[in-house]
């Protein structure tokens, strides 16, 4: 490789991982080793300037424009505004932050809340009505598919046991909500049932498209729910047994401007989280345009940026300390969207950052959903364990088109596209 594209990019490592500061007409640029500092004066030729000079040994003794001085032209070029003005950062000036604060909408809030309840019986009775019923041939009557899963989302958005969630049962049967009531029993073998698995799913997807009109950016992250189950093992450095709760690892996909889930993968607690993005991305494409998706470092590969792209989104996904701007060029059949978005890092991290940081949103909804329908499991069964958390999922979808029925006015209908899996 030429030795000035070699100064180049390790210019262009500098400028994004090093520090380099402006001090009056010179500039402190830290080495890339991290061991000492060196000083820049005089701005770039390609900037206006007149013969800029760095102290480092290499200018010094080759008289070349070294990695320095390429560091310094990145950073002014970063800060260059569209009008071509140029922001220039000074040291000893104090600068006040301005906390951003974000209206709320209370009276439509607070009629949210107070009709809540009511508002997602009639939601949930919807989405169900929308279930094929299986025939049954033979055996005793059971209870339908509609109020198996009617009854077992009630119980999970109660919070409450089997048992208690029954008093919550009874009332919505009363109100035809449901044709049979029952047994506790029943409710918690339906939660049982592995079947229920992908009509959870479907009725997720369901649940968020009434908001496709509303969603565009979207963001990516994980997150655990504890089981009341234990994982036991020997631990051959300390010489003894050990004991920990066993979790459930949900990765999802949500909406930056509602919190609603687009699309869900539930798999082992050591299951990566990168190699789940292209799976969420595609489920969420289905019904959502696709525009910006952030994510954090775990999802940084070419793969989940192609993917992306492939969708006509933009990946705003944060890069490593060791990352270089080469990930892009190695897969010849790939999109290029890494490399892009490394130069987009690299020369309007500002406006990056920006973008980036409506990843924030997916930790509230992670948040949203363990306050109020837990952060832990009660089931006790792996099938139980992933049905419930599909559940608590759909109630708090449900409990998002609520607010956004008072807030935006929308009327949600179900099941105008979608089909249902058959049991």
């Amino acid at each position: 490789m030429d030795t000035t594209n070699v100064r180049q990019q390790r210019g262009l490592e500098i400028a994004a991982r090093a520090k380099v500061v402006r001090l009056g007409a010179e500039w402190s640029v830290s080495s890339q080793s991290g061991t000492g500092k060196y000083t820049v004066t005089g701005l770039p030729v390609s900037m206006g300037g007149d013969a800029p000079r760095c102290t480092c040994p290499d200018y010094e003794t080759r008289a070349v424009k070294c990695k320095h001085l390429f560091a310094v032209e990145y950073v002014i070029e970063r800060e260059r505004h569209a009008d071509g003005s140029t922001t220039v950062t000074e040291t000893g000036r104090l600068t006040k932050t301005v906390r951003r604060t974000y209206p709320q909408n209370w009276p439509a809030y607070n009629t949210a809340q107070t009709n809540e309840k009511d508002k997602f019986l009639v939601l949930l009775r919807d989405l169900c009505s929308g279930l094929p019923e299986p025939e049954q041939k033979r055996g005793r009557p059971r209870l339908s598919l509609r109020d198996a899963v009617f009854t077992a989302v009630l119980k999970v958005y109660t919070t409450a046991s089997a048992r208690r969630a029954m008093s919550d049962l009874r009332e919505a049967h009363e109100r035809g909500y449901t044709a049979k009531l029952p047994c506790h029993n029943s409710v918690l073998n339906a939660l049982e049932n592995a079947d229920l698995t992908p009509i959870l799913r479907s009725l997720i997807d369901e649940s968020s498209r009434p908001l496709k009109s509303v969603e565009v950016d979207f963001a990516v992250d994980s997150s655990g729910l504890t089981t009341s189950t234990y994982e036991s093992w020997f631990d051959h450095k300390y010489g003894a047994p050990r004991r920990q709760h066993a979790w459930v690892k949900v990765h999802l996909m949500c909406g930056v401007k509602t919190n609603v889930v687009t699309a869900i993968e539930i798999h082992g607690p050591t299951t990566h989280d990168g190699t789940q993005l292209p799976a969420l991305v595609n489920a969420t494409a289905r019904t959502f345009p696709i525009g910006d998706v952030s994510a954090d470092k775990a999802y940084g590969t070419v793969v989940n940026a192609d993917t992306i792209a492939h969708h006509g989104g933009t990946p705003f996904i944060a890069f490593k300390s060791t990352h270089t701007g080469k990930g892009g060029h190695s897969r010849p059949t790939g999109s290029g969207a890494w490399s892009k978005m490394f130069g987009y890092f690299m020369y309007r991290r500002e406006d990056f950052v920006a973008h980036y940081h409506k990843r924030s949103n997916v930790e509230t909804t992670f948040s949203m959903i363990k306050r109020k329908f837990g952060h832990a499991l009660h089931s006790k069964t792996e099938t139980a364990q992933v049905d419930e958390t599909l559940a608590k999922v759909l109630c708090h979808n449900l409990v998002v088109l609520i607010h956004e029925m008072y807030e935006l006015g929308i009327e949600p209908t179900f099941f105008q596209q979608a089909a249902v899996p058959a049991c």
